[in-house]
């Protein structure tokens, strides 16, 4: 253990607290765990989750990581918090004194962040351990029961696994079928008292309208398709993906205002200079711009900096709860901002080489805008929705094309996964090189 104790780190956080609030920040209570290195990476793993169903892949990313780290490859993140009231942060042996007092006021930051914003309002923060801890607790037992087994339930995950995000990503109401159904007749009766006939739908489909959340689909619209450990498990992943959406959709921002916070926290601690060096370091390193990608703890300081400077501290209070990251990007990044954070597009040739598209010059700055815009966010994820259900039972599928091609091999496998779902047959229709095509 490094040379500091819990009462220390407990005073540490006392002052962190009493200089948060002085700004105004709000956030849930923080219970911080310690942990070492080995148990950090199974956190890791688990997505920080304390408690959480067992799958293979959750250990293969732990293999990997502990090997990663061993060989010196991969180091481990400085933080981790979930978003629970309270919210449960750890903090790694490890580390220096003067690096678990940043990784405390960030944790503060994250836990204000997740308390406020509007993208997590739907993230049930009070109940979210319990639930997973039921989750797994019924998820064990289906691997128990022989008339189950563990085979057909990781089978059955990890099908899921591959839609895990083809669900409603922009916190939209969902309509019953019963509601859809009362709109359309509703439309229809409209239309046809004012003399317009349409050819009649047969008003007793179970799909009248695409649907955009396949999770949702599966179970409101052929719950007759799936045994009932099926369908459990379906609600179950489906609200483990309702709570993560959040976090995507505002990766820049969150460890934006994160950043933003312990930057502001340590300076005004007044620290000698054994801890404000080394903070000044690290910090530095935190968010500094990644070479190959966007590194969100760069871009989401450079905002939150921007927008005091230009509108002062209540502006950014008001973005840390209005905004995600595509909405701010798009509000606050100018031409002078893509060119300060040297963002670039680049594209990849038919040799697999990848090489320079576009850059921020006066011209172009816009396109490398609207291409970043594209990539952040859920925007990196690409969207597939039901479009119908045919007669003799095939599931037609179609990807939402923004101008970006599929990759087609993994699309396939993506829709042998759903075929495994679905225990049907599935077609899945998507635009690649201005040509429509079937998969």
């Amino acid at each position: 253990m490094s040379d500091w104790s819990i009462d220390e780190l407990k005073r540490w956080d006392d002052k962190i607290c009493k200089i948060a609030e002085g700004y105004g920040l709000d956030w849930f209570p923080i219970d911080y765990e310690i942990c070492d290195y080995y148990e950090m990476i199974g956190h890791m793993s688990y997505h920080g989750m304390p408690s959480h169903f067992n799958h293979w892949s959750y250990g293969k990313s732990f293999e990997r990581t502990h090997f990663m780290y061993n060989a010196g490859a991969s180091g481990l993140p400085y933080e981790l918090i979930i978003n629970s009231n309270p919210s449960i942060a750890y903090l790694m042996r490890q580390n220096e004194l003067f690096l678990q007092v940043l990784i405390m006021a960030h944790c503060v930051g994250h836990s204000d962040f997740f308390k406020n914003n509007r993208c997590f309002k739907d993230t049930d923060p009070n109940n979210v351990v319990s639930r997973m801890r039921n989750s797994k607790k019924r998820i064990q037992g289906y691997t128990e029961d022989l008339s189950i087994g563990l085979e057909e339930v990781e089978k059955f995950i990890d099908a899921l696994n591959s839609i895990s995000f083809q669900i409603d990503r922009y916190g939209i109401p969902r309509k019953t079928k019963e509601e859809i159904k009362a709109e359309e007749i509703e439309r229809y009766n409209k239309l046809k008292s004012k003399g317009i006939y349409l050819n009649q739908k047969d008003l007793d489909d179970k799909l009248l309208k695409p649907d955009y959340d396949l999770f949702a689909f599966f179970q409101e619209y052929y719950p007759e398709k799936f045994k009932d450990w099926q369908l459990d498990i379906l609600d179950i992943m489906h609200r483990e993906s309702q709570y993560f959406i959040p976090q995507i959709k505002t990766k820049i921002l969150n460890e934006g205002w994160a950043s933003f916070w312990h930057y502001k926290i340590l300076h005004d601690l007044n620290l000698d200079d054994s801890f404000h060096i080394p903070f000044l370091k690290l910090h530095n390193a935190v968010v500094r711009p990644h070479s190959g990608g966007l590194n969100p703890y760069h871009i989401g300081f450079y905002i939150f900096n921007k927008i005091e400077k230009e509108y002062g501290l209540e502006r950014c209070f008001e973005v840390r709860e209005t905004h995600d990251d595509v909405s701010a990007c798009r509000i606050f990044l100018e031409e002078e901002d893509i060119r300060e954070l040297n963002i670039f597009s680049y594209a990849r040739k038919k040799d697999g080489e990848i090489i320079i598209s576009e850059v921020a010059d006066e011209e172009e700055w816009k396109i490398v805008k609207k291409e970043m815009l594209k990539n952040i966010g859920v925007g990196s994820i690409p969207q597939i929705y039901v479009d119908r259900v045919e007669k003799n039972g095939t599931l037609v599928l179609k990807h939402e094309y923004d101008g970006r091609d599929l990759d087609l091999d993994h699309a396939e496998k993506v829709v042998e996964h759903i075929t495994e779902i679905w225990n049907d047959k599935v077609k899945l229709y998507t635009i690649l090189e201005d040509d429509i095509w079937e998969i």
